[in-house]
Parts: C-alpha cells; structure tokens; sequence
C-alpha cells in the first residue's frame, strides 16, 4: 500500500533537479522513465524540435481509448533574486511543511503520481496515463504536441485530471492566457533634431496607451459577480526595454503584453483590433525612415481558457473522490483548457496552496500530500473497479 514516506522521497528526488523553465527538463524526465519503467504498458518521450526538452507519456493498463490523464507540468520558475533561507533545490522541511522550488507547483503532484505507479501497474480496468509536460510556466507553451499524439493514436482518455495547486478544491473553470511581444525598430538621431530620425521608444508609448485604454474600457464595461474574480478579461504590460542614451532617440524597444480572457467573455481577438490598427498606424510612420523600420508582433503564448462544463466526468471524479462540491475558478491558466479544446473534459484539483506558487520559500503542507495519498487511493479503487 502507498505511504506518505514513498511520495515524501520521490518529491525529494524531483525537486533536486532545476527544470526552471530556461533549461532542459530531460535529466528529469529520465529519472521518471526509469522509475515508471518497470510497471507502465508504455512509455512515450516526445522531444521539442530542439531536442533539450521533452514531454513524457506513461501508460498502464489496457491499451485503449477511455481511462483517465493525470496531467502535470515539469518546469518550474526562476528563484533568482529571491530570498529564500534554504537551498531551494534541497527538500527541507520546517514544522509541517516541505520546502523548495516546485513543491507545491507542481511536482508534489507528480511525486503522488510516481508513488502509485506500481499500483496502476495492476488489475486496471481502463487506462490511467500521466502527461507530463515542459514550459508551462511560459504560457502553457509545451504540452500543445501531446495532446495532439494522444488523440491521434486513438487514446483520448475520458477525462483530465490536472494537478495544479488547488488544496485539494476542484476548479471547474479558469481564464485563458495570451502573451504577445511588440518589437519597434525605428531611427536613431541625436536628440537636439527629432525630425532626423524615429523614437522606437515614442512608438511603443502610443502602442502602450491603446492597451491601457482597451483595458479601462473592459474594467469598466464589466458586470458584476460572474464566476472570476476579477470578472473582466485583464490587459497588462509587464516588460519594456529600450534605448541606449538619454541623448538618443532611441532605434529599438520592445514590450510584452499579457491578456487574460474570461471563458465565454467577450472575443479576446475582438478586443485587440484598436491595437492592431494602432500598429498599422505606426508602421507607415516608420516606413517613412527606411525599409528596416517598423513592428513587428509576436504571440508568444496563447493557452485558451477553461470552460465551465457542470457534471462533466472530469468534475464528477474529483468531486466524487475529493468530497468538494463549491463551485471554484482560478484568473490563472493551465494546460486543462487546451485539453478541452481538443474535446477532453478536464477539471483542475491538486496539493498545496497557489499563494505558495512562484514565491521564495515556496512549500506544500504535508498534511496536503498525505491527503492526496488517500484521494489516490480512491481513484485508484474506482479505477480497479
């Protein structure tokens, strides 16, 4: 029977590796291949295009469709600048809490996972996968490949199960993420003669006020209650960088901008269109100054939300397991709305507290992990039949 000691060591081994999202997770995902060796019916990596990181595919049980995905990211966030008073790569505990980078999101998840795994190895009556992935923490950028080699081997599970830190709180719906990279190359000159050349700076102040201006009208327009908090789809700037000299009007600046759509809101694509025209606006000004000038935008994330599907079978099996029936959703993304999208019911719901994701000392009460030893236990009762 699994214990709580069985997950304390695998998360000890887990967070002993520094996937931040920067590097390669593959001495990671061979640890876990070799642990899930010898009980899986069959183990998939499928490489980025680069070859320095990969997502991972176990399967035990019957090879068929149907059965259950637990999903899980690898990667995790940068600890650098912040002040942490232990090694983050060490699993230090402190009265009853577990410390390190990634505890809590979300490889406390993946050590229950790991824990199982001989479990699942027997008398499954439908399948159980775990879909392990790499740069979620870069806007849901890695697994989008393996959910489509799953559905197209014929192996669309049921239902997804992601472990996000939730406290063990069923989340029934999240808001989708979009980041988009804005980079402005106009025309240096000295600054005493504007007319001689192109702010890049200049530019991407009017670019930036357009999004300010597209984000106070959704604040302001927005109904009250609904089911987020905020309630509204949210438009942030939250990187700039530019410019050499005070002196200078400077030849490039860049920006990036962060959109986080309410599922069943407003079309996020609906809302860029002044911005779009705005960047249209600024490219025949900067053509004026020569063929290397101009914009160019890049959408470098863009993970859809989570719908709300009451009663869907991912809500029902982790409510059922679980014992939760309050209705949750998350501002957050993860990888659960692009399972949905390729018509997979998929519900949020794991150990720890997302207040505790991405923050220096970062933990998981091992009260979180020994109930997950018993929410596994059950899921693996149904699954057994």
């Amino acid at each position: 029977m699994t214990s709580y000691s069985s997950v304390h060591d695998h998360l000890a081994r887990l967070v002993a590796f520094d996937t931040t999202s920067r590097n390669s997770n593959l001495d990671l995902i061979a640890h876990v291949e070799e642990v899930c060796r010898p009980h899986a019916a069959a183990i998939r990596r499928l490489p980025n295009e680069e070859g320095t990181k990969a997502n991972l595919w176990v399967s035990f049980g019957p090879q068929e469709a149907g059965g259950a995905i637990l999903s899980g990211h690898t990667d995790v966030v940068p600890v650098d600048g912040q002040p942490w008073t232990s090694d983050p790569w060490v699993l230090t505990r402190r009265d009853d809490r577990l410390h390190a980078r990634g505890t809590c999101d979300m490889k406390g998840f993946i050590a229950l996972c790991l824990a199982f795994a001989p479990s699942f190895a027997r008398g499954l009556r439908k399948p159980v996968h775990f879909a392990f992935s790499f740069d979620e923490e870069v806007g849901c950028a890695g697994v989008t490949p393996m959910i489509e080699r799953i559905v197209a081997e014929g192996a669309a599970p049921d239902l997804v199960w992601v472990g996000e830190p939730t406290l063990w709180g069923v989340v029934s719906a999240h808001k989708g993420i979009r980041d988009v990279e804005v980079a402005i190359t106009g025309k240096a000159a000295h600054s005493s003669d504007p007319r001689l050349g192109a702010s890049a700076i200049h530019e991407a102040v009017e670019l930036i006020s357009v999004l300010r201006r597209i984000a106070t009208d959704a604040e302001a327009s927005a109904a009250d209650g609904g089911l987020f908090d905020p309630s509204w789809t949210t438009l942030t700037v939250g990187m700039i960088n530019g410019g050499t000299a005070a002196n200078i009007l400077a030849r490039e600046c860049s920006f990036i901008f962060d959109q986080r759509a309410v599922p069943g809101g407003p079309d996020p694509d609906a809302m860029l269109a002044p911005f779009r025209e705005a960047v249209e606006i600024a490219r025949a000004r900067l053509a004026k100054h020569g063929p290397e000038c101009g914009v160019e935008v890049t959408v470098r994330a863009d993970a859809p939300p989570l719908q709300h599907v009451p009663d869907s079978p991912a809500e029902r099996l982790l409510r059922d397991l679980t014992g939760d029936n309050s209705l949750r959703t998350a501002a957050y993304a993860t990888e659960a709305g692009q399972f949905q999208k390729r018509g997979v019911p998929a519900v949020v719901c794991g150990p720890g507290s997302i207040e505790q994701a991405h923050q220096p000392d970062e933990f998981v009460a091992v009260s979180e992990l020994e109930k997950g030893v018993e929410i596994f236990g059950r899921f693996l009762s149904r699954m057994t039949g």
